[in-house]
C-alpha cells in the first residue's frame, strides 16, 4: 500500500523574472512530522499555497493522497486542515461562535461537543464565551488551529504555528503536534523558521534555499551525518588536552577552566571519553551543542557560495 501523503514533482512557481520555487522534489509519508525549512525568501510560503490551491504553480505537478491537487483540489481539501499566515475571525464574534460559523462554511457537520472538544485542545475551552478582539495573537493562533482540526483532517498543514506564542504556550502547541501524530495518527507538515522546534518535533524534514531543495531525510541522521561542537568537563584539563591532541591530532586545542570544546564525529567522542577514562581523568559531562539551527545555517550558507 503506497503511503505518500504528499508527493511534489518538478514543481516551479515564478513572477515575473523571480523564480520562487524552482524545480522542487519532495514526499511526506503518512504519521510524518515534516519539517519545511529554509530562511526568508526561501519559498516556503509559495509552496504552500500551491499545495493549498491559492495559487498555481508554473510547473511541476502536486499530488496529496495520490490525487492531483490541479483536478481533485475538492477531495483533498475536505481531508485538509491548515493555517497560513496570520489565521482571521470575526473580532466581535465569540471564539465558540467563530469555529462554529466556520465549521458550518466548511460544510462539516459539527457538534457544540466537537467545537468544545477542540478549544479545549488548544487551552481556550475557558475564554469560548469570549470576543475574538479580546485576544492576543496568540490566542489567535491557537483558535486557528483548533479551526483547522474542526473537520478531523488526515493531513494538517501549518504555515509557522507558533507564531506570537509565549514559551509556554510553544510548549503546550508542540505537545499537541506530538499528540496529532502519536496519538491521532496525523500527518503534520510544518513550516517554521524556529529551527529548535522542528528538531524537537519532527521526524523528517526538507530545507530549501532560493526555492531549491538543498537537504532531505530524517532529522536525525541528517544531524548525525556530520562533525559536532561538545563540551567535556573534565577532573584535570591540563591532562585532557594532550590526551586530545593524542586522539585526534588536533594541536590547537585548549581549555578553560575544567572544560574542553571540540569539533568531533560521534565515534571520536566515544573514543576520547574511553582514553580519558582510561587515563584516569574524572568525565563530569559531555554536552553535544550540535543542533538544526548550526546545520541549517553551514548548509544554506555553502549554497550561497555556489
Amino acid at each position: 500500500m503506497n503511503n505518500t501523503i504528499i508527493e511534489i514533482s518538478g514543481l516551479t512557481k515564478k513572477f515575473g523574472s523571480l523564480t520562487a520555487v524552482d524545480n522542487l522534489d519532495l514526499k511526506v509519508y503518512k504519521g510524518d512530522i515534516f519539517g519545511f525549512l529554509g530562511p526568508n525568501g526561501a519559498g516556503k510560503s509559495t509552496t504552500i499555497r500551491m499545495l493549498l490551491s491559492l495559487i498555481k504553480p508554473t510547473s511541476g505537478s502536486i499530488k496529496i493522497f495520490g490525487l492531483s491537487v490541479k483536478h481533485d483540489h475538492k477531495k483533498i481539501m475536505r481531508r485538509i486542515g491548515a493555517i497560513v499566515e496570520k489565521p482571521d475571525f470575526y473580532l466581535y464574534l465569540t471564539a465558540y461562535k467563530n469555529l462554529e460559523i466556520l465549521g458550518r462554511l466548511s460544510g462539516a457537520d459539527i457538534s457544540k461537543n466537537k467545537i468544545m472538544e477542540m478549544l479545549e485542545l488548544v487551552g481556550l475551552a475557558s475564554r469560548y464565551k469570549s470576543k475574538v478582539k479580546t485576544f492576543s495573537h496568540g490566542m489567535k493562533q491557537r483558535l486557528g488551529l483548533a479551526q483547522a482540526l474542526l473537520h478531523d483532517p488526515e493531513l494538517i498543514i501549518l504555515d509557522e504555528p507558533t507564531t506570537g506564542l509565549d514559551p509556554q504556550g510553544m510548549k503546550e502547541i508542540r505537545e499537541l503536534i506530538l499528540y496529532l501524530s502519536r496519538e491521532k495518527g496525523k500527518t503534520i507538515f510544518l513550516s517554521s523558521h524556529i529551527l529548535h522546534e522542528i528538531e524537537m518535533i519532527a521526524n523528517r524534514m526538507i530545507i530549501i534555499n532560493r526555492g531549491k531543495k538543498i537537504v532531505e531525510g530524517n532529522v536525525s541522521e541528517l544531524l548525525r551525518s556530520d562533525r559536532m561542537n561538545v563540551f567535556f568537563e573534565v577532573s584535570d584539563p591540563l591532562k585532557a588536552v594532550e590526551v586530545v591532541k593524542e586522539v585526534t591530532g588536533n594541536q590547537d586545542v585548549k581549555s578553560d577552566s575544567n572544560k574542553i570544546t571540540l569539533s568531533l564525529t560521534q565515534r571520536e567522542i566515544s573514543e576520547l571519553n574511553r582514553k580519558f577514562v582510561e587515563k584516569g581523568i574524572e568525565v563530569y559531562s559531555i554536552v553535544p551543542v550540535r543542533s538544526l539551527e548550526e546545520y541549517f545555517l553551514k548548509i544554506t550558507e555553502g549554497a550561497k557560495n555556489d
